[in-house]
C-alpha cells in the first residue's frame, strides 16, 4: 500500500480548508438573502385594527403576497384577492407590502404568510394574537345592611377575557386580599370567565365605605373597568351631651342636647339626673333637656341614654350654674365693670380738682382786695387834718395819748 508524500498530504489539507470556508461563506450568504421577506408578530384586542407589514431588502421585480390563516390570498401586490371590507391595502412598493385588518375578531387569530414569488419561492410568517376584552365586573352578595361585627361575602365576576383576566379588590385606595381567582373556560369559545370572592368583618367605620372590584388585563389601561359596592353597617349609638354654652348663668335659659352617633339614628332618648329627679323647670324635648330659668338647685350630673334597634348607650354632663352677679367667670363682665369703675373715679377726681381751683381763685381775689387797707394806731387822726403840719401834730398827739396808757403788773 502506497502512502502520499508529505507535500501531497499538505496540499490535500489546504484543499479541504478552502472547501470548508466556501461552504461557511455560502451559508452566511443564504442567511443574508436580500430577497428573504421579513415580518413581525402582532397583538391586537377584539374590535381593534392590526397592521401586517412584509419587507425585503432588495427587489427583483417579484410581487409580494399576504395570505390568511386558511392560506387564502388577501393581497397580491396592489391587487385585492379576498373580498373582505375589513382588509385594506396600507402600502405597496417594490420592497414592501402592508395591509390592515379592522374590527379584529377572535377568529382572526393565527399565522399569516408573506410570500415572494422568486425561484425558489421565499416565505415568512407573522403570528397575530387577539386579546379577548373582559367585560365590566359585576359585584353580588350584598343586599341588606349588616350589623357591626357581622361578616359579608362579596362575589365579583368578569366574562369574555382572553387570556384570563385578574380581579383585584380595593377598599378606597387600599388593596384587599380576596380568595384566589377562579377561571372557567367558556364552552365553544376561546375566552374565559373569572370570579373572585371577598369576605369582610365589618365595623362602624365601614359604613358607606366603597369596595371596588377592578379588572387587570393586557387589553385594558389600569382602572378602565371596575365596579363599586357601598357597604351599609348598622351600629349602636355613641352618646355625647352638648351644652347650649360653656357658661350657664343663674336666671338664663339653657339646654342640653343629646347627640347619638348611630345607624340608624336613635329612636328614643331618656334623660335623668344622678341622685335625684329632674328639676321642676326642666323639660324633656326628645334629644333636648331645656331649662326655662337656671337655678343653683339645677347643679348636678345629668345622664342621657339613646336607643336604636342595635343597642343603647349613655352619656353624662356635669352642670354648674354660675352666679348671675359673679362676673369673675365672665371676662366680658369683668371688662365692663372695670370700665365703669374707672369712669367713676375719673369723674370724682375731676370734681375735686375743679373745687380746689375755685377755692384758690376766690382766696387769691380776697387777699388782693384787702392788701394796704390796714391802719395803724400811730396814724390815727391824721386823715381829718387840713394840712400836713396839722396831721403831724395830730399824730404826735396820738403818741402822747399813747404814753398816758400805762400797764401795771401785779
Amino acid at each position: 500500500m502506497a502512502f502520499p508524500s508529505a507535500p501531497s498530504a499538505l496540499w490535500s489539507v489546504s484543499l479541504l480548508t478552502v472547501l470548508f470556508a466556501a461552504a461557511v461563506h455560502s451559508n452566511i450568504a443564504f442567511d443574508e438573502d436580500p430577497l428573504q421577506p421579513v415580518t413581525t408578530d402582532e397583538t391586537v384586542s377584539v374590535g381593534g385594527t392590526v397592521t401586517l407589514t412584509c419587507r425585503v431588502a432588495e427587489s427583483d421585480n417579484s410581487s409580494l403576497q399576504w395570505s390568511n390563516t386558511a392560506q387564502q390570498t388577501l393581497y397580491f401586490g396592489e391587487k385585492r384577492a379576498l373580498r373582505d371590507s375589513r382588509i385594506q391595502l396600507y402600502r405597496s412598493t417594490s420592497t414592501e407590502l402592508s395591509i390592515t385588518i379592522a374590527d379584529v375578531q377572535l377568529s382572526d387569530e393565527g399565522e399569516y404568510t408573506c410570500s415572494i414569488f422568486t425561484m425558489p419561492v421565499r416565505t415568512a410568517r407573522a403570528t397575530v394574537t387577539v386579546l379577548g376584552v373582559p367585560g365590566k365586573p359585576q359585584i353580588s352578595g350584598f343586599e341588606n345592611a349588616v350589623p357591626e361585627g357581622g361578616k359579608v361575602t362579596l362575589t365579583c365576576i368578569s366574562t369574555g377575557s382572553k387570556p384570563p383576566a385578574k380581579l383585584i379588590w380595593y377598599r378606597g385606595d387600599q388593596e384587599l386580599e380576596g380568595r384566589p381567582n377562579v377561571v372557567e373556560p367558556v364552552p365553544d369559545d376561546p375566552t374565559y370567565n373569572v370570579s373572585s370572592e371577598l369576605t369582610l368583618e365589618v365595623s362602624r367605620s365601614d359604613n358607606n365605605a366603597l369596595i371596588t372590584c377592578a379588572v387587570d388585563h393586557p387589553s385594558l389601561a389600569p382602572g378602565d373597568k371596575r365596579s363599586e359596592q357601598a357597604l351599609r353597617v348598622l351600629y349602636s349609638p355613641i352618646v355625647e351631651i352638648r351644652p347650649a354654652n360653656d357658661l350657664p348663668r343663674e336666671g338664663e335659659k339653657f339646654y342640653l342636647q343629646c347627640v347619638g352617633n348611630s345607624n340608624p339614628e336613635p329612636a328614643s332618648y331618656f334623660w335623668e339626673k344622678k341622685d335625684g329627679e329632674l328639676p321642676p323647670l326642666a323639660k324633656v324635648d326628645g334629644a333636648f333637656l331645656r331649662f326655662e330659668m337656671l337655678n343653683k338647685s339645677d347643679n348636678g350630673v345629668y345622664h342621657c341614654r339613646a336607643d336604636n334597634i342595635i343597642g343603647s348607650s349613655e352619656g353624662e354632663y356635669t352642670l354648674l350654674v354660675q352666679d348671675a352677679a359673679d362676673n369673675i367667670a365672665d371676662p366680658t363682665a369683668m371688662l365692663s365693670s372695670s370700665g365703669v369703675d374707672h369712669a367713676v373715679i375719673g369723674g370724682v377726681v375731676a370734681v375735686i380738682v375743679f373745687i380746689l381751683l375755685c377755692l384758690l381763685i376766690v382766696l387769691g381775689r380776697y387777699l388782693i382786695r384787702h392788701k394796704g387797707t390796714y391802719l395803724t394806731h400811730e396814724a390815727k387822726g391824721s386823715d381829718d387834718a387840713p394840712d400836713a403840719d396839722t396831721a403831724i401834730i395830730n399824730a404826735e398827739g396820738g403818741h402822747s395819748g399813747a404814753e398816758d396808757k400805762k400797764e401795771y403788773f401785779i
